[in-house]
């Protein structure tokens, strides 16, 4: 793995089928399930090659017929398929229930799946041989063995010479928040940028302002910590300097499926057009990073005005 700050991002992660249910009329029986292809490492992957980002996405594709979904789904978005081997286990499944604000709650079928079955030629395969801007990944890939500790083993790896770049996007239905809070000390050492939402704070850092969790995280390592708000928009800290950017005014939400996924997209694609990638982030000052979350924050609202993760291409911003 050699340093190349203009090379792709890669992605590595899940890839889901979000499974959306929905009533049928007064005095039919059962559910109708409309079927998306998700998954929060997916979506940042299909994110990013929208914005015209060079993409890289590492994820054990299925070759069953939601298998074929994502792959369809990626390339169409412009995403490098190189490194996903073809699965013999079956896709990750995820049946999401919206509440009236449309936020998401999910029940997973997962055990078992592609997704986490990860061994270490896998992936050093699936690298790009020329170099990487950036590596990104979270959610479940980080905590689902056995593929987790093989995972942050590369990221280790990948800190020699590229962004490490990580999204816990917390799952405490099927891994305990315990378990996040043991493993984010090693995540912290290797990442440079930290991004969670306010749900995820709340199971990692209980009862902690972002002021006072981001301070924690610096301590261990990371220089720049992301919370995204929801309405009250984002909060960053870059080495303890603290930013703060507004929702974007007049969204009509359809739905924030995606959308913290669609957020980190915005911000990498920002950064690594600057050529802030590549690196500890040693050039990154506020006015980059406000910018960043700036962008971030538009891309996520575009995919919150659409039903599920389905971000928007650069030309719609």
């Amino acid at each position: 793995m050699g340093a190349n700050p203009s090379g792709p991002v890669v992605v590595l992660g899940e890839c889901v089928a979000d499974a959306f249910a929905t009533a049928r009329p007064p005095g039919v029986t059962g559910l109708d399930l409309g079927v998306m292809p998700g998954g929060g490492p997916a979506n940042t992957a299909v994110a990013l090659g929208r914005l015209g980002t060079r993409t890289r996405f590492l994820g054990r594709l299925s070759t069953d017929v939601f298998g074929r979904l994502f792959r369809e789904h990626l390339a169409a978005s412009g995403v490098d398929l190189t490194g996903c081997p073809a699965a013999e286990e079956p896709s990750t499944l995820a049946i999401a229930d919206l509440d009236d604000e449309g936020r998401a709650h999910y029940t997973f079928h997962a055990e078992g799946t592609a997704d986490w079955q990860w061994t270490d030629e896998e992936l050093a395969a699936g690298l790009p041989a020329d170099g990487f801007a950036c590596l990104h990944t979270g959610s479940l890939a980080l905590v689902r063995e056995p593929g987790g500790d093989r995972v942050e083993r590369l990221l280790t790896g990948a800190r020699q010479t590229a962004t490490v770049s990580i999204d816990p996007n917390v799952r405490p239905l099927l891994v305990a928040p315990d378990r996040y809070r043991e493993r984010l000390p090693g995540w912290c050492a290797a990442a440079d940028i930290l991004r969670l939402s306010d749900d995820d704070l709340a199971h990692l850092h209980p009862g902690a302002s972002p002021e006072k969790a981001a301070d924690s995280w610096h301590g261990l390592g990371v220089r720049l910590v992301v919370v995204t708000l929801g309405p009250e928009g984002v909060f960053a800290s870059l080495d303890g300097e603290r930013l703060r950017v507004p929702a974007a005014p007049g969204v009509t939400v359809v739905d924030t499926v995606g959308a913290g996924d669609s957020f980190m997209a915005g911000l990498l694609h920002s950064l690594h057009a600057r050529g802030e990638l590549g690196g500890r982030l040693d050039t990154m000052d506020a006015e980059a990073t406000h910018e960043a979350l700036a962008f971030g924050v538009r891309v996520s609202a575009a995919t919150c005005a659409v039903r599920g993760a389905d971000p928007p291409w650069a030309d719609q911003l």
